[in-house]
């Protein structure tokens, strides 16, 4: 028999002690009773800075039942594994276009379904995209099809690896499950924050899809997907370049997990007549402070503790005109980088590694912005409002990738920066100093000053005049919407949009989960559930 001990707080040196000892004072049964112990989930709670706790989930295997179970304890039902779809016939292999999280997991769902999908990516294999990556952020070229938006594993690729959602699906533990089998920390299986790091993923990635492959499937490299082959209003193959030479592929069901940065797809799904809604996303900066201040702010006494992990933050407050201001995509111990995907434009982006061992912290600082800033009415629209923003960026920053940075007093006080403050800029290739006004719309910069102050009533320090600011950040999410149905088909029968590009995602997992559904969906030919 199992049982869960819930809410079991216990002290910050809590592993001096074994977790069975532990349980069994939870459960007040004596300690050979207990055969086995699982850490189930973990999370710290540090609401008391004078006494920090860890909050456990544990699932206790017991020889027998103690009379009474305490009230935070309940007898656990095993976890069933979610039964897979029986897959339909299909003429054809299924094609799936995009290689990052959603993608992915479509694919293996696909694969593991018997269906030997063909998968298509415009960029490189992971380890020959981070060379090309490092390369750029070194100073080199900027390789449109290699970069931290394209190529295999996505734009999380390069991010922190965060794997927590605020989704509600069963899903979401077969994609931790999966990757651990991958490769990713044990721990992700029970942290409340769960985390692979930049220096992790590569390995992740190219497991999930040398399984792919050991399946049935094919992984087309540097092939980009330029069109759409339709017949009576169903989808009959996909149009790619590869290496200069058109490419054909005959397929019935094709799965578009292209990512929020591919508006070249964009454009060509427009021109087609695919239907797509602009949808509300988000603008602002990187903001950095120190991880130690971050640590103090969060930990207070307790900060340094070796068992507690590095702070991190997520703060949110409602402006005055509606508008909604956040931090997204919060990295402790990481660093800022260049992910633009277009020449003539700067675009910043935040990574750590597992360990989040960096000196800085770093979030995006962001400000709500909808359909009704941009500029027109079309469903490019949010499309060209990026570009619009990205573009005086890299004027701002001297044109050569740089990116304008100013200090978080200079930009309270709306004076340009001339150097850097407490905190210097992670920044990879560099930055200039500037006035962040000049790259970001009025209201933006208003609500991103009025959100400074409002956090750091909630995080001390937040506000630090020797705080930097890196800027722009417009990638928060994707700019539109490919509509779909209730069987997850877009306007164009037999397409199957998902993840953070079509609209449906914001984050790894989330993403992940959708890339699922969507080939469940398209296994059945029945209802995106």
């Amino acid at each position: 028999m199992t049982v869960r001990i819930s809410q079991l707080k216990l002290p910050l040196d809590y592993e001096k002690t074994p977790l069975a000892a532990h349980a069994a004072r939870a459960l007040r049964c004596a300690g050979e009773d207990i055969i086995s112990v699982a850490l189930r989930r973990k999370t710290d709670d540090a609401r008391d800075k004078a006494d920090i706790r860890f909050v456990l989930t544990l699932d206790v295997e017991l020889r027998r039942m103690p009379r009474a179970l305490p009230a935070n304890c309940e007898i656990a039902e095993p976890d069933a594994p979610r039964a897979l779809p029986a897959p339909r016939a299909l003429a054809r292999r299924p094609v799936v276009v995009g290689l990052g999280p959603a993608g992915l997991f479509a694919a293996l769902t696909l694969a593991k379904a018997g269906l030997r999908p063909v998968v298509l990516e415009r960029g490189k294999p992971v380890d020959e995209r981070a060379r090309d990556v490092r390369a750029f952020w070194a100073g080199g070229a900027l390789d449109p099809e290699s970069n931290v938006q394209f190529g295999e594993g996505g734009a999380g690729a390069f991010s922190d690896g965060k794997l927590n959602t605020g989704i509600k699906d069963a899903r979401c533990r077969e994609v931790l499950e999966e990757l651990f089998r991958a490769g990713a920390p044990e721990e992700i299986l029970c942290e409340a924050r769960p985390h692979v790091g930049t220096d992790r993923l590569p390995e992740v990635v190219k497991n999930l899809r040398e399984r792919i492959v050991a399946l049935g499937g094919d992984v087309l490299f540097e092939t980009k997907l330029t069109g759409l082959k339709v017949e009576d209003g169903h989808l009959r193959g996909a149009v790619a370049e590869r290496a200069g030479d058109r490419l054909e592929l005959d397929a019935d069901d094709l799965i578009l997990a292209v990512g929020h940065s591919a508006r070249d797809v964009f454009e060509m799904l427009a021109a087609a007549g695919v239907r797509m809604s602009p949808k509300p996303f988000s603008i602002g900066a990187r903001i950095e402070h120190s991880q130690i201040s971050i640590d103090r702010a969060q930990y207070g006494g307790s900060a340094g503790h070796p068992a507690l992990p590095a702070a991190d933050y997520r703060l949110s407050a409602q402006l005055p005109g509606g508008r909604a201001a956040y931090t997204f995509c919060m990295c402790p111990g990481g660093t800022v980088v260049a992910a633009a995907s277009e020449q003539g434009s700067v675009v910043t982006n935040g990574m750590s590694p597992f360990a989040r061992d960096g000196k800085n912290a770093n979030s995006a600082l962001l400000v709500s912005v909808s359909p009704a800033d941009f500029p027109g009415s079309d469903v490019l629209a949010g499309v060209r409002f990026q570009r619009e923003w990205e573009r005086a960026a890299f004027e701002l920053g001297g044109g050569d990738f740089r990116a304008p940075a100013q200090s978080v007093g200079d930009f309270l006080a709306g004076r340009p920066s001339s150097g850097a403050g407490d905190v210097e800029p992670s920044y990879l290739p560099g930055v200039k100093y500037a006035d962040l006004s000049k790259c970001l719309p009025d209201y933006a910069v208003s609500g991103m000053r009025l959100a400074i102050a409002l956090f750091d009533r909630r995080l001390k320090g937040f506000a630090s005049p020797g705080a930097i600011l890196t800027g722009p950040e417009t990638r928060s999410s994707s700019p539109l919407r490919i509509e779909r149905d209730a069987g997850g088909e877009a306007s164009l029968k037999g397409l199957y949009p998902c993840g953070e590009g079509a609209g449906y995602a914001g984050g790894i997992l989330s993403a992940a989960v959708d890339g699922i559904r969507a080939a469940e969906a398209l296994i059945t030919d029945g209802a995106i559930v």
